[in-house]
């Protein structure tokens, strides 16, 4: 009896256990359903169409700031400096005077010089106005002279003649008036090629002579005030005085410099660019020179391009003129340069943050919403690259929705949802547009 109790009270916990695991099952696989069914995951993101506008190339590169003009008055001749008329940051003109040196001795020989001088050009005027015409209007009186004492004795010459065959007088008279007619013809003779040496060969010699001496007198003489004029030192150029290494009563040392100026009205930034960059530039191309501790960039533009590259680096050296009107920018500075290059007018346009890695890493894409609400990676081809938009050659179009926020880290194919900036933006999938 007490065995059928037993196995009726097990029975009954075996029909509750049943019971039980009967109605646990129903919610084990609804719970199990509820798992398989989780909510899908949507990213938040921003997306545009590309734009289509002008875009143009930005050539960079880091660069020193020189003086357009710049002059390093150093000079010839050692000597004291007798005294300085300007200080360090002093404005000067062209021509003004700056420095002068000791130059007492200087002075001294240029005025020696003068004097030898001054008595070399009266000897030459003597020379050629004086002594030149008297010796030829000797020799001319000479001759005259002995032209008059060659006709007078050809005259008696034909009187003896006629009186010796009249039998007038001996032939020893005759004879004695023919030897003297030699004699005057002779002295003629002489006098003659005299006066055609004094006139074609003496004054040529004399003037030459003279000429030398005064022309040797006067380099001397010029030398001695070039060397007295060393020691006056003045700007070739306007501009202001950069440098002043020496005091008053110190020893200027000969192609030493005493004082710099700069003309800093202009600077230039010279760079050093790549040939590829260089073949599109032209002189007048804009350009913009970052210079530190100042908020906004200085305008200016190329004005040198290069005809070499050098040597070393195989680069080409570029300058870019800026105005400096007010001083604001100081010689030896660095400076950062963006040149504008070539200009592509309409070009499609996504920004920088856009573009992730290509398929395997291969090359550059952009993620484009689909119709499906989810991310898609597109390869394209890029042309020019600036730090805020990139210029799309190939790959996309105008109508594609590009995501330029949050696209880094998106794996193909997840849904995503456009916060919307603009009229333009897709709305999400689910919402109404």
């Amino acid at each position: 009896m007490m065995l059928e109790v037993q196995r009726v009270r097990v029975n009954e916990e075996m029909v509750l256990c049943v019971v039980a695991a009967c109605a646990l099952m129903p919610l084990a696989i609804a719970g199990c359903k509820k798992a398989d069914t989780a909510p899908e995951v949507v990213v938040s993101v921003e997306a545009a169409k590309p734009e289509t506008g002008s875009i143009s190339e930005q050539i960079t590169g880091d660069a020193i700031l020189a003086p357009v003009a710049q002059a390093a008055l150093a000079p010839k001749i050692s000597a004291p400096v007798k005294k300085f008329y300007v200080q360090r940051g002093a404005h000067v003109k062209a021509g003004e005077l700056l420095v002068t040196l000791e130059a007492g001795d200087l002075a001294g020989a240029a005025l020696d010089s003068k004097g030898t001088y001054t008595a070399a050009e009266a000897t030459y005027q003597q020379t050629t106005k004086a002594q030149v015409p008297e010796d030829t209007q000797k020799a001319e009186l000479d001759l005259a002279q002995a032209k008059a004492n060659l006709d007078l004795n050809r005259s008696i010459v034909d009187g003896r003649k006629k009186l010796f065959q009249e039998g007038a007088i001996p032939g020893r008279d005759l004879d004695t008036a023919q030897a003297a007619l030699v004699q005057a013809q002779a002295v003629y003779d002489t006098t003659n090629k005299h006066l055609q040496s004094v006139q074609s060969v003496s004054r040529a010699a004399a003037t030459q002579s003279a000429e030398g001496q005064l022309s040797s007198a006067k380099g001397r003489y010029e030398g001695a005030v070039a060397m007295l004029g060393y020691a006056s030192l003045r700007s070739p150029i306007n501009g202001v005085v950069t440098d002043r290494p020496l005091f008053a009563g110190e020893t200027a040392q000969a192609g030493t410099p005493v004082v710099t100026v700069m003309d800093t009205s202009s600077l230039i930034a010279k760079v050093h660019l790549s040939q590829a960059s260089t073949q599109r530039m032209k002189i007048g191309d804009k350009a913009e020179v970052t210079v530190p501790g100042m908020d906004e960039p200085v305008d200016g533009a190329v004005s040198l391009i290069s005809p070499a590259t050098d040597p070393g680096s195989t680069t080409v050296e570029v300058w870019v003129q800026l105005k400096n009107p007010d001083g604001k920018l100081r010689v030896g500075a660095a400076v950062h340069l963006s040149i504008v290059g070539r200009t592509v007018p309409d070009a499609l346009q996504v920004p920088t943050e856009a573009l992730v890695a290509g398929k395997d890493s291969n090359g550059l894409a952009v993620m484009v919403m689909g119709s499906d609400g989810a991310a898609h990676r597109k390869p394209v081809q890029i042309g020019i690259r600036l730090t805020d938009k990139v210029q799309v050659l190939s790959g996309i179009s105008a109508t594609d929705m590009v995501i330029d926020s949050g696209a880094y880290g998106i794996d193909d194919g997840t849904k995503v949802k456009i916060d919307a900036r603009d009229a333009d933006a897709k709305p999400a999938v689910g919402e109404k547009e």
